[in-house]
């Protein structure tokens, strides 16, 4: 289905590889008459977008001027009052640490059509690229997302209050380059320091890289580059990835030259 004029469609980039996309996201790329994207959504994806659609980076760095969040808005409502299709394509999901709620609630108060297109996010395919399970059913029944990176404008809390169950996986995003910092709060709320912990830069892209320790041993590690997500908790052994009791019952069936 093409991209219908007069409507902001938030869409989900993936990680950076174009056969990451979901097919919605493919279809309404290669129709749409204005694209507004990200800095981290990688040429390879843009170059779907049609030959002719405006194709607009709208990026924000830390750390460096850019477009401000409400340039972003006018852009996204405009174009579309004007009669275009319009994708707000953001890396990852855009429901996830993309500012997705300042957008939705401008296009809502302006009237404008929207709709949300999911894809697929940092964490999965972290994940993927380590092949490690994020639950495990005897060690890791939790899934938490995080972020290190917090509003200039207030004060950064610490990345949890209290204790962190013991059976969660830990998925930081925007971690920074501080390892040592982030050691310190993970075991502050709770994590053993010879809990695993990775870290994954680029991840599900042709340039990943990737750091496995411990979260005792993180401060003491090179950070990797940026765009980069660390997971850290138990299910990121795979050495316990089946019981003993179920592995010697799967080699009793396999026979003796298994």
């Amino acid at each position: 289905m093409s991209a219908s004029r007069g409507k902001v469609y938030l869409t989900g980039a993936g990680p950076g590889d174009p056969d990451l996309l979901t097919v919605r996201a493919h279809r309404l790329l290669t129709t749409a008459d204005a694209v507004f994207h990200d800095d981290l959504v990688p040429p390879r994806i843009l170059e779907l977008c049609r030959p002719d659609a405006r194709v607009v980076s709208v990026g924000k760095r830390c750390g460096s001027k850019s477009v401000t969040q409400e340039q972003i808005n006018d852009l996204l409502i405009e174009s579309a009052r004007a009669g275009l299709s319009v994708v707000r394509l953001k890396s990852g999901d855009p429901l996830l640490y993309a500012r997705a709620s300042e957008e939705l609630a401008a296009l809502a108060h302006a009237g404008v059509p929207c709709e949300i297109v999911p894809g697929v996010s940092a964490v999965f395919a972290a994940a993927a690229d380590l092949q490690v399970p994020l639950t495990d059913r005897s060690s890791a029944s939790t899934l938490i997302l995080l972020t290190a990176h917090r509003s200039s404008a207030a004060t950064p809390p610490p990345l949890w209050q209290g204790d962190l169950p013991s059976d969660a996986t830990i998925a930081i995003y925007m971690p920074g380059s501080d390892y040592r910092r982030l050691q310190q709060s993970l075991l502050a709320s709770g994590l053993l320091p010879d809990t695993p912990c990775m870290v994954v830069s680029r991840a599900g892209t042709h340039e990943t890289l990737s750091l496995r320790t411990t979260v005792a041993a993180l401060g003491d590690r090179d950070p990797l580059p940026a765009p980069s997500i660390l997971l850290a908790g138990w299910a990121l052994d795979t050495r316990n990835a089946l019981p003993a009791g179920e592995l010697a019952s799967l080699l009793d069936a396999l026979g003796p030259d298994a």
